[in-house]
């Protein structure tokens, strides 16, 4: 691997794991996750250096942290930039509107895979019984409820089956499909 292309991995790969990790504050906010979880603090611990300084200019909104949504979006655009930039040797003219266009189906594509994911991970869990005091546990069941609990009281009841991650994981892929995001 050339140098350039060294450093257009590991700009992405840090800047992904990042916005990762701001996504999931958002994410534990609307779910209202147990932010006394080891997993909980450690993301308030690694989002905060950013996110203080941001919600002293925005703030909340009804419950949600908009400053950590708009910190997403800055590092989703950021990114865009530096990898544009170190593949194309500059920032092309006339950027703006693909820049916004492609921030929005980017964020829409992280939220929906982030959902999926979730989902998943939920339902593997579900296979092999793990400890329901696990913090990893715990986070995972308190950032899926709100998605499958209103899925579970649509449909009938299975005899103890719980087809909700089904429905809430083909309303994703439907979802992806509709607005043509990868």
């Amino acid at each position: 691997m050339n140098p350039q292309g060294a450093a257009v991995f590991l700009i992405d790969f840090a800047f992904s794991v990042y916005i990762f990790i701001v996504l999931t504050r958002f994410v534990l906010q609307v779910a209202r996750a147990d932010f006394y979880n080891p997993i909980s603090q450690f993301v308030l611990r690694a989002t905060n250096p950013l996110l203080a300084p941001l919600r002293r200019i925005i703030p909340g909104y009804r419950g949600l942290d908009i400053a950590s949504l708009v910190l997403v979006v800055v590092l989703i655009v950021v990114k865009a930039l530096m990898l544009t930039t170190l593949q194309r040797g500059g920032i092309p003219d006339g950027i703006g509107p693909v820049l916004l266009v492609y921030t929005l189906q980017e964020l829409a594509t992280l939220l929906l895979n982030y959902i999926f994911w979730a989902v998943l991970i939920r339902v593997i869990l579900s296979w092999v019984a793990p400890d329901p005091s696990n913090p990893i546990v715990r986070v995972v069941i308190q950032i899926t409820e709100p998605i499958m609990a209103p899925c579970r009281r649509l449909l009938p009841d299975m005899g103890g089956l719980d087809l909700s991650p089904l429905i809430v994981l083909l309303g994703v892929q439907f979802l992806k499909i509709l607005f043509q995001l990868h």
